[in-house]
């Protein structure tokens, strides 16, 4: 079936519309993400990259055509259709093969032919701000193009026929052989330089982990409004845009409890259905901020007609990383996009969760008070008596502790305290409760 329509979009936030495409999509069967939902995200996708849809053409199939993805005949009415609507791009809604991508592009003639993968790459590459969130890009993107080579630097061609055969290129070496070996010494320069990167990463996040803070990572599906979230939590100023994949560098504020306790939390690249492995892998560095959190907040978007699809696929990728046993709450933002019936329903359906709005900031209290209570969890409770030479153990349970009492004797100050765990070892040794007990 084909549709010929232009995609209604909301967002401003994206790139000027300088190319026309016709989404592809094959039918299923699937009950959980229906075909028209998923070319809906597609359709958003390439709108963020900046690219307008003109027409949708959809099959049912059990499993994809080996050579073409979809029938031969629906392939035909692909390329007629992209041709006669003067489309620059057909996108696919799944991965294709390599020589699935090949025989397609041999059929339409001059009109590029993307997977979801190579659309998701471009938005990456739109939004990575950070030199490890360019070079996590730039990786992945090397590794999807590496199979499908056909002459990526065309211009060395116009250098070997100048230098004459095998004057720069050894002997007999075809300009795909070039390619490869070329990219493939890239994709070796990229993981080492973000081997570098990412162990000064471990390295801030080990000496966060051994100042006691509490770390919250909020994870979800793209467009949750995560960073929103973040700002009205902190009162930071994260740029947050109605796009899809606003966010992908990691950004992490710090916030003071009620009861003086500090912590951090950060924000993370948001996840979505099919993400390339190839991504998961490339993040990885970046997702181990949701590893090595203490608590995870999994912000959905509770006015999404996919909202369980939604959390199912980011629980899936949280298996993927080895993060589906970490302490998590529910978060349902947006919640100012439904009506109160819906919103109790949805609490009784999910008694645990916390329902806010970042937006007008409902129920942000309430989530407050949960992440306080969830950092609790982790305390110890102790009296210390600290002696007037260690003022920098008190001014570290001011800062990390949450003080509970507090009377200065002569002996020093002596501190009622409920201190992180990581953190309890540090006032050990002056454990009131702990001397008594070994003297008893």
């Amino acid at each position: 079936m084909t549709q010929r329509h232009t995609y209604p979009h909301t967002s401003e936030e994206t790139r000027e519309l300088v190319e026309r495409a016709v989404l592809v999509g094959i039918d299923r069967g699937r009950s959980d993400w229906p075909l028209d939902e998923s070319l809906a995200e597609l359709g958003r996708l390439a709108h963020t990259a900046g690219i307008e849809v003109i027409a949708t053409v959809t099959q049912r199939l059990d499993r994809p055509n080996p050579r073409t993805f979809i029938g031969a005949g629906k392939a035909e009415e692909v390329a007629d259709t992209a041709r006669a609507l003067e489309a620059t791009v057909v996108i696919f809604d799944d991965d294709l093969t390599p020589s699935q991508q090949a025989n397609l592009e041999d059929l339409v003639g001059n009109i590029k032919v993307l997977d979801r993968t190579a659309l998701i790459l471009d938005i990456f590459a739109l939004h990575a701000v950070s030199r490890e969130g360019k070079l996590q890009v730039e990786l992945a993107r090397l590794e999807y193009v590496l199979p499908r080579l056909k002459g990526m630097w065309g211009h060395l061609e116009a250098e070997r026929l100048g230098g004459g055969r095998g004057t720069r290129f050894g002997a007999g070496e075809s300009q795909l052989e070039v390619d490869r070996r070329m990219t493939r010494r890239r994709i070796s320069d990229l993981r080492r330089e973000l081997k570098a990167v990412s162990a000064e990463r471990d390295l801030q996040r080990k000496a966060r982990a051994r100042s006691g803070v509490f770390r919250v990572a909020l994870v979800g599906y793209t467009n949750a409004g995560k960073s929103t979230l973040l700002n009205a939590l902190t009162g930071a100023e994260v740029l947050a845009y109605d796009m899809l994949f606003a966010t992908l560098d990691s950004t992490t504020r710090r916030l003071a409890l009620s009861e003086g306790r500090e912590i951090t939390i950060t924000d993370t690249v948001g996840f979505i259905q099919k993400l390339p492995h190839g991504l998961v892998e490339a993040f990885k560095s970046t997702l181990d901020e949701v590893n090595e959190a203490d608590l995870l907040l999994h912000v959905t978007d509770a006015g999404s007609s996919q909202r369980e699809a939604q959390m199912a696929a980011v629980r899936e990728v949280l298996g993927e990383i080895g993060a589906s046993g970490k302490r998590s709450v529910i978060v349902f933002n947006k919640v100012d996009t439904i009506d109160e019936s819906e919103a109790a329903a949805l609490q009784r359906r999910y008694p645990a969760a916390v329902l806010c709005s970042a937006l007008d900031r409902r129920g942000i209290d309430d989530l407050l008070d949960r992440i306080s209570a969830e950092a609790a969890r982790d305390a110890v409770t102790m009296t210390v008596l600290l002696p007037y030479t260690r003022g920098d153990l008190v001014r570290l349970a001011h800062e990390r502790a949450q003080i509970v009492s507090e009377r200065h004797t002569e002996e020093g100050t002596e501190l009622g305290l409920r201190v992180p765990a990581e953190l309890a070892q540090r006032f050990a040794e002056f454990d009131v409760l702990a001397d008594e007990a070994d003297q008893q």
